[in-house]
């Protein structure tokens, strides 16, 4: 009987998550834009555009990735942005330093790949919109505060269990004491 063992080689998995909205000023703060490619094999020429919307709707080109070229273009954000993607160019985020008060609003990211197929070059095109809001402090986060509370609640009911669980055990360990006598046998004699 012959049994063939077919192992296969993991491969990296790419999950689009949704970028964070809150920021503090003077922090940095990472605005997330993940484009999975789905032939990691097939060679792609990538262009990633980001904007920003100001609340009166004019579009300002902040930043430019082409083919592994970074371009920190002129305006608001001029040297105060930086690249943050990943080198596959699933992961295309950038990072904003210092954020100041003014950097609320709506940031776009651009996604544009031309796959290479000898003879047939198929574009893919996707748009990412993430709403920023920047405050003086951080919020309160509500859950930490919450799952503190939980923890010693369960720590304290955990310790009375215990207890009372040793209370029984000794219980009933003194009384099977209590209950099986003595018994003194004779010592046989010598034959």
């Amino acid at each position: 009987m012959v049994f063939i063992l077919s192992v296969q080689l993991s491969r990296p998995v790419c999950v689009d998550v949704p970028s964070d909205t809150e920021a503090v000023i003077g922090t940095q703060m990472r605005l997330t834009c993940i484009s999975c490619m789905k032939r990691e094999e097939v060679k792609a020429r990538t262009l990633v555009n980001w904007f920003y919307i100001s609340d009166s709707g004019d579009m300002t080109h902040i930043y430019k990735y082409e083919n592994t070229k970074e371009t920190d273009l002129d305006g608001p954000f001029k040297g105060r942005l930086a690249w943050n993607g990943s080198k596959d160019l699933q992961d295309l985020s950038i990072v904003i330093l210092n954020v100041t008060l003014n950097d609320s609003g709506l940031y776009q990211c651009e996604v544009s790949r031309e796959f290479d197929f000898r003879f047939f070059t198929p574009t893919f095109f996707i748009r990412k919109n993430i709403t920023l809001t920047v405050k003086e402090k951080a919020s309160e986060d509500t859950t930490a505060i919450y799952s503190e509370i939980m923890m010693y609640v369960l720590l304290v009911f955990l310790t009375f269990w215990l207890l009372v669980e040793m209370v029984y055990c000794y219980r009933k360990i003194s009384k099977s004491d209590d209950q099986v006598p003595l018994l003194e046998s004779p010592m046989p004699t010598p034959v």
